[in-house]
């Protein structure tokens, strides 16, 4: 049996759950998943300071991880806040979803846009292809223009913009398949999917099923190089847990 943790960065329960429950929709048989998220922190990542402060709870939880003996872990906001300080502390693969989205995008189309929440986290967004190398299939990013929260507060509203925003997406950008971009969006996909005739991609989903594969294949982080375990030295005052 394998044991995934999906790690949602923010401390918001009903997020957590939705994420939750979007891993485990797509995990194979024998694969547990433990979602989990920081009991400090913000309810809600969307800017650089926040995903400073998120960083430190994510690496909370991947030591929290390791000493449960998982496989791997997902970090399940599209920022991917702390991946290679989290690929430093662990053994197993460490997957950010924003990388696990574009990859996986990259593989079934040339071209794909990017529905997400905020305006401001575009340019997060624009960020992150540059560092992964995927600006060049990148053809659009959209904002629903709502937080991240909106998703969970039961109208029903952030979900429909987020319909909207892919059904132009696919009319006016020539994209062959559009991201996701916010871990909140998890358990749209598959419809979505299904009403566009196109691949919506979750990248909780898409980074399920890459831990599994290096799981399989026997890979976890290499630790030749700078992704080695991080250099023995005292942590102090609120980073003492850390040591």
């Amino acid at each position: 049996m394998s044991l995934i943790q999906v790690i949602n960065p923010n401390t918001s329960l009903a997020m957590t759950e939705t994420i939750g429950a979007a891993a485990r929709a797509v995990a194979a048989p024998g694969t547990e998943i433990l979602a989990v998220c920081p009991t400090h922190g913000v309810e809600s990542i969307e800017g650089h300071f926040d995903e400073a402060i998120a960083a430190i709870g994510v690496l909370e939880q991947v030591k929290r991880g390791k000493a449960q003996g998982v496989s791997g872990h997902i970090i399940a906001c599209f920022g991917d806040p702390g991946l290679l300080a989290a690929r430093e502390l662990a053994s197993g693969p460490v997957i950010g979803i924003a990388e696990a989205a574009m990859q996986t995008a990259t593989l079934v189309a040339t071209r794909f846009s990017i529905v997400t929440t905020l305006p401001r986290t575009l340019v997060i967004a624009r960020h992150l292809l540059q560092q992964y190398g995927f600006t060049h299939h990148c053809a659009a990013l959209h904002a629903i223009d709502l937080p991240v929260l909106a998703l969970e507060d039961g109208s029903g509203v952030a979900q429909e913009k987020v319909r909207q925003r892919c059904m132009q997406a696919k009319r006016e950008d020539g994209s062959g398949a559009i991201v996701l971009g916010c871990g909140g969006m998890a358990t749209l996909a598959q419809d979505l999917t299904k009403e566009l005739g196109i691949p919506v991609i979750d990248g909780v989903s898409a980074a399920v099923k890459m831990v599994e594969s290096l799981v399989a294949l026997g890979f976890g982080t290499s630790k030749h190089g700078d992704l080695d375990y991080p250099l023995e030295k005292p942590l102090s005052g609120a980073f003492q847990h850390l040591n």
